[in-house]
């Protein structure tokens, strides 16, 4: 049995495992945001960055690729891999997957989808919304293991925009830092 995993974030320039094909595409009904917060890639737990998750938005879609992933062990080592790398996601949802912007029926049902919820008993380290500006500042200032928050932000902006995807929130809040640091220097 063949498993689609979807990103919309880190994973889209850096998915991490093998895989044997990836498309680009959406899932309907949710939107791209920074609610999440990272303790331990792009913030620490004093300080925690802020990262991408899915929030359900009536009549939105979130671009991403869907990677398939077919053989046993490459599965097993894939689901591994991304039950670490995905710790603070507390919620897995099976979505459908679209290609075409009026599908008869999705691509694919059933995409795997790493989601971090806004219920604080589950998930601890999720922020939530906050204004454009106090979200830039945060990932100004925010560092982790896996390097500066605003390298997650400005590399999610240039892969979602080589996939021709132009999501406002991303865009807007990745100009609001470059506007904050250019008055930082």
């Amino acid at each position: 049995m063949v498993m689609w995993v979807f990103g919309y974030g880190s994973l889209i320039w850096k998915a991490g495992f093998e895989y044997d094909d990836r498309l680009v595409g959406f899932i309907k009904g949710y939107r791209r945001v920074f609610y999440q917060g990272s303790t331990d890639h792009r913030g620490t737990p004093e300080y925690p960055g802020r990262t991408v998750t899915l929030e359900p938005a009536e009549g939105e879609v979130c671009w991403g690729i869907a990677y398939k992933v077919s053989k046993k062990e490459d599965k097993e080592t894939a689901l591994t891999y991304l039950e670490v790398r995905e710790k603070q996601y507390d919620k897995k949802a099976y979505l459908d997957f679209f290609t075409e912007p009026m599908p008869a029926s999705p691509a694919i049902p059933g995409v795997m989808v790493y989601i971090a919820s806004p219920d604080k008993k589950l998930n601890k380290n999720y922020l939530g919304p906050a204004s454009l500006e106090e979200i830039a500042k945060q990932i100004i200032h925010a560092e982790g293991p896996s390097g500066p928050n605003r390298d997650y932000l400005f590399q999610l902006e240039k892969a979602l925009l080589e996939l021709g995807c132009k999501d406002t929130h991303v865009i807007d809040l990745a100009n609001e830092v470059r506007r904050i640091l250019s008055e930082l220097s």
